[in-house]
């Protein structure tokens, strides 16, 4: 991997026009959100898809630049400072070339806006190839010494799958909804994924089951030990805003 974008550092950039939109990953125990996942949008409400379809090799350090300065920026205008829920902000692996480096943007923001740096959770996914796991490694270790969570998005989605955690193990595992999609009516799906809470518990890692959209799929995914839920059953992203969690009054006692 050519790691030139740290001369993007020092270069004019395109400005992306993003904004953001907020979807609660739930602590089902307590019904309250554990933390808020930053979802790139464009500045009047665009899909991320438009927004993407704009990013490039040689664009990508901005892009990623920017999407995590307007995440804490637009986390503290919704209102996350009145919770205690942390923020998770997504990023490229490929388009961080030094781990201390290409953070200081970030710490910045965190200072403007006063929001608290061990509040942060850095999310990567593995759909995007990882050229150079080594490199991911070194910030994945960076990132833990200097305090903040990471987490490995769309497990068993991508390219690596568990090759990748035996390279190296983040603080969060997030199974990706396709694991998870008729999970109460699909035996090898609810085995896999009982599978895989058994490896994430055993190398220290929580478990985060994203895309649940059925109180049967949430039923199933508590009863396998599963703490953290996200995905629309609960709460839709709000662009720009911290939506309201509506947890059904069936699902409490799953």
């Amino acid at each position: 991997m050519t790691r030139s974008g740290c001369r993007g550092c020092r270069e004019d950039q395109p400005d992306f026009a993003i904004a953001m939109a907020f979807q609660p990953i739930v602590d089902a125990d307590t019904g309250l959100p554990f933390a808020f996942e930053a979802l790139v949008r464009g500045r009047n409400g665009e899909g991320a898809a438009q927004i993407l379809a704009q990013v490039t090799p040689d664009n990508r350090y901005a892009f990623d630049q920017q999407c995590r300065t307007a995440a804490i920026e637009g986390a503290v205008k919704a209102g996350i400072l009145s919770t205690d829920a942390r923020l998770s902000i997504n990023f490229l692996p490929n388009a961080v070339y030094s781990p201390v480096a290409c953070i200081q943007a970030t710490l910045a923001a965190a200072r403007t806006h006063a929001f608290p740096t061990d509040r942060l959770i850095f999310e990567f996914t593995e759909i995007e190839e990882m050229a150079d796991t080594d490199h991911v490694r070194t910030i994945v270790d960076t990132y833990r010494a200097m305090g903040f969570a990471t987490a490995l998005d769309d497990f068993g989605a991508g390219h690596a799958g568990l090759g990748l955690l035996a390279n190296f193990q983040t603080d969060y595992l997030k199974l990706d909804m396709d694991l998870i999609r008729g999970i109460d009516v699909s035996v090898p799906r609810r085995l896999i994924v009982e599978g895989m809470v058994r490896i994430a518990t055993s190398l220290g890692m929580q478990v985060i089951a994203e895309g649940i959209e059925t109180a049967e799929e949430y039923a199933v995914l508590r009863n396998l030990g599963i703490r953290y839920i996200q995905g629309y059953l609960l709460a839709r992203p709000g662009f720009r805003t911290l939506p309201q969690i509506i947890v059904p009054a069936t699902t409490l006692a799953a």
